[in-house]
């Protein structure tokens, strides 16, 4: 049986899709079958970021309604021959599709794959519940903003209400250089305000906005793609390493990258 992650935020804007295509990219590398499931009915993007947009034919409301097979919808990645996607779509409104509905497909999926993991719409409101309830674990992303901490630490709670078997939390878009001249909020002052665990951190890198305007996944040589693979080393090998983005940016060198990086 698969393990399924639900990836939220609270909040739109903070990667939550980006976080899912290249966790899912990365466990696949792994050599783990991952299926990644876009659940945001009528404001899906998940195809796009992956890049498969062009090659949908059935999507998950077909799945539902019984026009196709669940194997039918699902699109095999053009990187990761253990990846695949199955798209959500933009022309259903999403009251019409239930939380028990999602949950069939998920389940069925749960037989074929590794990992399932869910793209949460944003919000805390019925696609939140939706896409939470057919998960088992949980992924929180958010970013080193006040406002995004704030909405990220709501989820926590309400998914503190479902039987998960556990709620980890992911900090995207951390600025090294303004960590490390107390202009951002650490790491360690994030993960304090959470009464769960970090497994990743990922950094804010140019190569993401490449990668997001091309579709697929992030470079692996790149900062962003070494954050994303330890990541899934995190969860496939249930480890917690942290990869420090701020060190690079300290002493006397790192004030010298950080007066650079301010004037480019």
């Amino acid at each position: 049986m698969a393990r399924k992650f639900v990836i939220t935020s609270g909040k739109g804007g903070v990667g939550k899709t980006t976080i899912c295509a290249n966790l899912g990219s990365r466990l696949a590398h792994l050599k783990q079958k991952v299926c990644i499931l876009d659940v945001d009915i009528g404001l899906n993007n998940l195809d796009v970021v992956m890049g498969v947009e062009k090659q949908i034919i059935y999507d998950i409301v077909d799945c539902i309604e019984g026009r196709c097979r669940i194997k039918q919808a699902l699109i095999q990645d053009n990187n990761e021959p253990y990846l695949y996607i199955m798209p959500s779509t933009q022309s259903l409104h999403s009251n019409k599709i239930n939380k028990l509905q999602i949950k069939s497909i998920v389940d069925e999926l749960s037989s074929i794959f590794d990992y399932i993991l869910i793209d949460c719409p944003a919000g805390i409101d019925l696609g939140f519940h939706r896409a939470v309830f057919s998960a088992s674990e949980a992924i929180v992303v958010t970013t080193p903003h006040i406002s995004a901490i704030k909405d990220a630490s709501k989820v926590v709670d309400i998914l503190s209400t479902y039987e998960l078997f556990s709620t980890k939390l992911v900090i995207n878009r951390a600025r090294g250089d303004l960590m490390a001249s107390n202009e951002m909020l650490s790491i360690t002052d994030i993960s304090h305000l959470f009464d769960i665990e970090l497994i990743g951190v990922i950094p804010e890198d140019d190569n993401i906005t490449t990668c997001l305007n091309s579709g697929g996944a992030v470079v692996s040589k790149s900062r962003a793609g070494m954050a994303f693979a330890q990541l899934a080393e995190n969860i496939q090998y249930n480890s917690n390493k942290i990869i420090n983005f701020q060190s690079e940016y300290k002493g006397l060198w790192g004030y010298l990258k950080r007066k650079i990086k301010r004037k480019i």
